[in-house]
């Protein structure tokens, strides 16, 4: 498989980050304190928790990239230069940011920096001047995928190399949330509600539903979906083909905020299409499987081509909120692991489970496990259900640990009938 194609996966939380490794990314992006866009929406890990991040994925040859991408203001310097000191200790791969007075610190110290799709760029001369700079441009969300094509095409053609001496690498989103703004760049939170998009505190006002009145006569305006500022989330699954030969060399996928099921099964999916290309067993068979088990976790519906195939914008979410087919129910925690038996001891602090049931078991250190309840045991025996109150013993291949919590998955379409 050509390595050139990196899966960076985005991390939010522990149970993420082992999720993604798990899953087999090649990199992750998190942020720590609030210096990065997702400040409100993931639990963002401390100065702290960085060397320990750092650590985890060395160990299984993952890179890691800080964001440090909002606007900054003075009273943000410090604490910026404290978290770039950090990440040179740690041995942090890079960081993305987008603000010069962040570049240039980072850059001072040998810190390698990565440009952030803050930083707009939507050119090939931008993509010169940053290659002072960077070795890895993220480019604006809005070009289609023949723009993106003749800028890597450009940077091979003219020899555009970053600070490292390597061809400058092109890295773009594939999957997850859009926002209405061009490139996130958005006001309305901050306006409606003094709470900054570009601060990482966006409060995401534009997702709920709206009418719309003249203010002149008072009429109200029809509209068949009331999300009009609400866009699908993107979906490349279907042409990574194309994403490839355009010369693409890094396929990020968003969600920061996103639960650790969400992290593995993206990961796993964009993975699996990637690996299948370089296979040439990449088939309208396989993406319908993908788009799937896609549709299973988090999402606002899917645009299936966003900006890179020169759709017009009109794939609005349509509801607030995901329209996920699966949604899971926390049942309780782990309170043993036998390796030997490979069974779990679970203690069922509310609800109920069954023979047949999806189990989903998430950890700080486990990640995600998946596994279907073929048996069940307690003290009395082999039962087809567990309730409220039981100690259960359900065999679990891969290891989970004391204190996971476990949750069943439901089929959203059924509990609606």
């Amino acid at each position: 498989m050509n390595k050139k194609i990196e899966i960076m996966a985005p991390v939010g939380s522990f149970e993420a980050l082992h999720a993604a490794i798990n899953a087999g990314a090649d990199s992750v992006y998190f942020g720590i304190e609030q210096l990065n866009m997702r400040a409100r929406a993931a639990n963002n890990f401390t100065t702290e928790d960085l060397k320990e991040i750092v650590k985890i994925c060395q160990e299984k040859d993952v890179k890691t990239y800080l964001t440090l991408n909002t606007v900054m203001y003075d009273h943000d310097i410090t604490l910026m230069k404290t978290i770039c000191d950090t990440a040179k200790e740690a041995g942090l791969t890079a960081v993305i940011l987008s603000d010069i007075a962040a570049l240039q610190y980072a850059r001072s110290i040998g810190l390698e920096v990565h440009m952030s799709t803050q930083t707009n760029i939507t050119n090939m001369e931008a993509v010169k001047f940053y290659a002072q700079f960077s070795d890895v441009i993220v480019l604006a969300r809005e070009l289609t995928l023949k723009q993106i094509e003749s800028i890597t095409n450009q940077i091979k053609e003219e020899d555009i190399r970053g600070p490292k001496g390597e061809l400058i690498q092109i890295e773009i989103f594939v999957h997850g949330a859009l926002c209405v703004a061009i490139s996130g760049k958005c006001y309305m939170s901050l306006a409606t509600y003094n709470s900054s998009a570009n601060r990482g505190v966006c409060l995401q006002n534009c997702r709920r539903s709206y009418k719309l009145i003249d203010d002149e006569t008072g009429d109200e305006l029809r509209v068949e979906n009331k999300y009009i500022m609400s866009p699908k989330d993107l979906c490349t699954i279907g042409f990574i083909d194309k994403l490839i030969d355009a010369g693409v060399s890094v396929f990020k996928i968003e969600g920061r905020g996103r639960a650790p099921e969400y992290v593995d099964t993206v990961v796993r999916c964009y993975k699996e299409a990637v690996e299948s290309y370089y296979d040439n067993t990449y088939t309208p068979e396989k993406i319908a499987v993908w788009t799937t088990k896609l549709e299973s976790v988090f999402n606002r519906g899917f645009w299936h081509g966003g900006y890179y195939l020169g759709k017009q914008l009109g794939e609005w979410s349509g509801k607030y909120g995901s329209h996920a087919t699966e949604e899971k129910q926390y049942l309780g925690r782990i309170t043993n692991y036998y390796n030997q038996k490979e069974v779990g001891e679970f203690h069922l602090e509310t609800g109920e489970i069954t023979t047949g049931d999806t189990l989903l078991v998430t950890g700080p250190t486990t990640g995600v496990v998946r596994a279907t309840v073929e048996e069940i045991h307690t003290d009395d025996g082999t039962v087809v259900k567990a309730v409220k109150g039981d100690i259960i013993t359900i065999k679990v291949p891969t290891k989970v640990r004391k204190n996971d919590k476990f949750f069943k998955l439901i089929d959203v379409a059924k509990c609606q009938k």
